[in-house]
């Protein structure tokens, strides 16, 4: 039985807080498509939705099963790709894929091997500059990395990968005009949040640190 609290927040009413226990705790982050380089020189594409930025560090939480785990652990070269919100289906096309075979165990019941995973997705592989993996053209955002750390999680279900982005590139629908900043008015990652796909709302408000000019849209 869920256990309530009383919450009391400056400002606020008080409110009721139950003790749940989620399966998950995907609380609204952006979902990435990651490319790297498959043994025999071809590529994999997968979908994840662990990942945040240290500076020009990305942190990537993986399953260690997966094809993606086993390249990056011999061939640290990789593309971080970020959908928008529009792309929701490509993403969903790729989620019961694996480019691993066989299917590992746990995977057997809901993934299937898939090959060619951009056309499965529907997306167009694109040369990238400094990395071997190719970029996918469509996504608005694409970051050419490096994996410089793979180590087990706290819990040893998970693998954290450190990757160092080399370079940076940016649809210039979303950048504003002169600069080199990516335009938060114009630019909404795909957000994947409880295993829901969403984007973002309307702005309100902006950090005091932010660099961004404003822009009247």
């Amino acid at each position: 039985m869920n256990t309530a609290t009383r919450s009391t927040t400056p400002g606020t009413t008080s409110a009721a807080h139950v003790t749940i226990e989620p399966s998950i705790l995907y609380f609204g982050t952006p979902v990435v498509l990651l490319s790297t380089e498959n043994e025999d020189g071809s590529f994999n594409l997968a979908p994840m939705s662990s990942a945040w930025a240290l500076g020009h560090v990305i942190v990537l939480g993986l399953g260690p099963g997966g094809q993606t785990a086993h390249n990056l652990r011999t061939r640290p070269d990789l593309v971080i790709n970020l959908p928008g919100p529009a792309q929701w289906p490509a993403v969903e096309r790729l989620a019961p894929l694996t480019g691993r075979t066989p299917v590992p165990e746990d995977k057997r019941d809901t993934f299937r091997f898939e090959p060619d995973k951009f056309a499965a997705a529907g997306l167009r592989p694109e040369p990238s500059e400094l990395v071997r993996p190719p970029r996918a053209a469509e996504c608005p955002l694409q970051l050419e990395a490096r994996a410089a750390r793979v180590r087990p999680d706290a819990s040893g279900e998970f693998l954290i990968v450190e990757a160092h982005v080399l370079k940076v590139h940016a649809d210039p629908r979303i950048v504003v005009p002169g600069s080199q900043h990516v335009d938060p008015a114009t630019w909404s990652p795909l957000i994947y949040n409880f295993r829901h796909y969403y984007g973002l709302g309307p702005e309100l408000g902006h950090s005091f640190r932010s660099r961004t000019p404003r822009q009247t849209h």
